[in-house]
């Protein structure tokens, strides 16, 4: 069974309390950060990086009256169906789990940047600076808390039992960003369900809504599902999506937009140079074997 969260734009009311449960729970390191503005939206921090996982966009738009109408966006990996990101990795770093989890073995990163390009939602950040090898970062959907094994939880040392159990269960399954959210704004749960729930939110209050889902068929479906109140290009998320087949060849003919770190290419020169290196050492390893 897949699961997802659907976040309801209308509801966030962008306290960021999200970004402080991310840090604590996946013991990220805060890091300097300032306000910047982007196309289309303010924000702080300024977007991804080994050190933040999800952020919020702050976007000031006009309602139906031409007021002023602010929209909050929460932004994360989305765990796309479409894995753009292993499309083109050559060091097989991505796997998707049974739940549609987007997960990644760090360990075998080479930083050559390549996920950071092709991604449409630019959510890969490596790590060139504190570690002596590239590191790949990015949310990973709280998969330790999904994963999580509850073991006869009690209260007053009784056993928890029935609706009080099932609601304790989804409380420590739940992402921490899901469950830090005050306003409701992020709901976790199977995807069909919450798929129901979207549409039913739509159908009851259609005033208030724009008539889509973002994220039902985007990147051929993605974990993180979206409502919103005006058009979600407005809010900076992309609407035209290429194949994962598609940009990965435009990435390899260098026309998607350049965001390789410049470090990238001073890891990619080394792991060559290394490569070189161990095959000279097998070579003279091989004449001394034969040499008389």
């Amino acid at each position: 069974m897949r699961c997802a969260c659907l976040v309801d734009t209308t509801r966030c009311i962008g306290c960021r309390s999200c970004q402080v449960a991310c840090k604590q729970s996946n013991r990220l390191d805060a890091e300097k950060t300032r306000f910047s503005a982007s196309p289309g939206g303010y924000q702080n921090p300024r977007g991804f990086s080994p050190r933040t996982f999800t952020y919020i966009s702050f976007h000031e738009l006009e309602d139906a009256a031409g007021g002023p109408a602010w929209v909050f966006l929460k932004h994360q990996c989305m765990h796309c169906t479409d894995l753009y990101c292993a499309t083109v990795c050559g060091a097989d770093v991505f796997h998707k789990t049974e739940t549609g989890v987007v997960t990644y073995d760090a360990d075998k990163c080479m930083g050559c940047a390549a996920c950071m390009e092709v991604c449409p939602f630019h959510v890969p950040a490596i790590d060139y600076w504190d570690l002596p090898t590239p590191y790949l970062r990015k949310c990973g959907f709280c998969l330790q808390r999904q994963q999580s094994k509850i073991e006869a939880p009690q209260i007053d040392g009784k056993p928890l039992e029935g609706e009080a159990l099932r609601r304790y269960e989804r409380s420590v399954h739940t992402p921490a960003c899901a469950k830090a959210c005050p306003s409701g704004a992020i709901q976790f749960g199977p995807r069909d369900r919450l798929i129901e729930e979207a549409r039913r939110r739509i159908a009851a209050a259609p005033d208030r809504y724009v008539n889509h889902i973002y994220g039902l068929t985007e990147a051929g479906g993605t974990g993180w599902l979206y409502l919103a109140s005006v058009p979600f290009e407005k809010l900076g998320l992309p609407t035209k999506f290429a194949s994962p087949e598609e940009a990965g060849s435009m990435k390899r003919m260098g026309s998607t937009r350049p965001r390789r770190h410049p470090l990238a290419w001073l890891s990619a020169g080394l792991s060559t140079l290394a490569a070189g290196f161990v095959w000279l050492a097998k070579r003279r390893d091989r004449v001394r074997g034969t040499d008389p």
